[in-house]
């Protein structure tokens, strides 16, 4: 796997119905959307799932290939799901060695995880990749805004989430230049067990951690002579503001959740 595929963080400028979606919107949406695949149940409901997400994917315009690219880091975690699901739900065994069994319902319940999986990790990124780190900032601070009445730090837990997703590209070139100068000095980080790789990777680490944190220390020299004093009395550039567009998205989320929910209750 290489670091390039890692696109987690990434934001991908575009013109499309959803890129100018207010990002209050796209947050709320992407909670929806989450709330009712873990409602899903039945077959029927996956299938308007994942018809929804292959529209709003080809309403942005991101590519497929993009996406898929993005989930090879996270194979491991998938595969590693559907495998305990297959070997440790209870049912009618169809193979059985010892105490390792594979069952019909264990099948089914890996195969709808695998779903719920990817379809959970390609609906957050579309909001990530169509949505910059700056608004989605301001969508959430604003969505948490009357939390700041019992005293919740919500500027600042938004800016750090902000800082998060913005800093992610950036450390992992940092890790990329890092892995091809220790390469270049002859270290070996793809031969060898599981011990010998992690050992490898302490020469990785500790230069990381200091640009890391030689990088979080510039930033902050920044951010005050900028004369940063956190949100009180900030003004943005761009107002947010709900158009028909944002109203339609939200609407057709909540149908969304509806029709998974009746689909629940017919239990298909």
């Amino acid at each position: 796997m290489a670091l390039k595929d890692i696109t987690l963080g990434q934001y991908f400028p575009g013109n499309t119905p959803i890129h100018r979606l207010d990002p209050r919107t796209k947050l709320l949406c992407t909670i929806l959307y989450i709330i009712a695949l873990f409602s899903a149940k039945g077959g029927a409901a996956y299938v308007v799932l994942f018809a929804v997400l292959c529209a709003c994917v080809a309403v942005s315009k991101i590519r497929p290939k993009v996406i898929l690219r993005g989930m090879r880091p996270i194979l491991f975690i998938i595969v590693l799901t559907a495998v305990l699901n297959i070997f440790y739900t209870p049912g009618d065994p169809i193979w059985q060695w010892k105490f390792l069994k594979i069952t019909v319902e264990g099948l089914w319940a890996a195969f709808f995880m695998v779903l719920r999986i990817s379809f959970l990790i390609t609906g957050t990124f579309l909001l990530t990749y169509t949505t910059s780190p700056i608004m989605l900032t301001d969508g959430l601070e604003k969505l948490l805004g009357p939390l700041k009445k019992v005293r919740v730090p919500v500027h600042e837990l938004s800016m750090m989430m902000s800082i998060a997703l913005r800093f992610i590209p950036t450390l992992i070139e940092e890790t990329d230049k890092i892995m091809s100068a220790q390469k270049a000095r002859g270290a070996d980080f793809d031969t060898g067990n599981l011990f010998q790789k992690a050992r490898a990777l302490v020469p990785l680490l500790v230069p990381l951690f200091i640009s890391a944190f030689r990088r979080a220390d510039e930033l902050a020299t920044a951010m005050e002579c900028r004369c940063y004093h956190g949100g009180e009395g900030r003004t943005r550039l761009r107002q947010l503001r709900y158009r028909g567009s944002d109203i339609a998205a939200l609407l057709g989320g909540c149908a969304l959740v509806a029709v998974v929910a009746v689909l629940r209750t017919l239990g298909i």
